[in-house]
């Protein structure tokens, strides 16, 4: 049996994934990248966008990750994200009326609000997670 990487995606609500594949494709803020078994260590921000899982050629799961950090050691690969979902498990419509939702909160409170650039980062964050469901 060929040798596994050991990856976890932990979430501050809860640890979505931890187990053994082949392959873990991430997206990291200065691009998208890779991590096998005996990955040389590293460690990457990350961007909003979808984190692949592989077993062989084959996509297994795909999770959608907002912001955090990827850490490979000799232990394997650790991703700790500021929010993720399995996106096997998001509905587009749920999205879609969230992100109408954020939207015209948005406007309402207009730029001067206190709350406008946290606000348009779940307008943001919204957006990303619909195109990705959508993908």
């Amino acid at each position: 049996m060929a040798e596994k990487l050991h990856f976890s995606l932990v979430s501050p609500a809860k640890e979505l994934f931890s187990g053994e594949v082949d392959h873990v494709i991430a997206p990291g803020t200065e691009g998208e990248f890779g991590v096998l078994v005996n990955h040389a260590p590293f460690m990457s921000t990350l961007k909003n966008g979808v984190v692949r899982v592989l077993e062989g050629d084959r996509t297994t799961m795909r999770l959608f990750v907002r912001g955090g950090f990827a850490d490979v050691t000799p232990a394997g690969l650790t991703i700790l994200a500021e929010e993720a979902v399995d996106l096997a498990s998001v509905n587009v419509a749920d999205v879609d009326a969230e992100l109408e939702e954020a939207k015209t909160k948005l406007l309402s409170e207009g730029k001067d609000s206190p709350h406008h650039g946290a606000l348009q980062a779940h307008v943001d964050y919204l957006s990303d997670l619909k195109a990705a469901v959508v993908h």
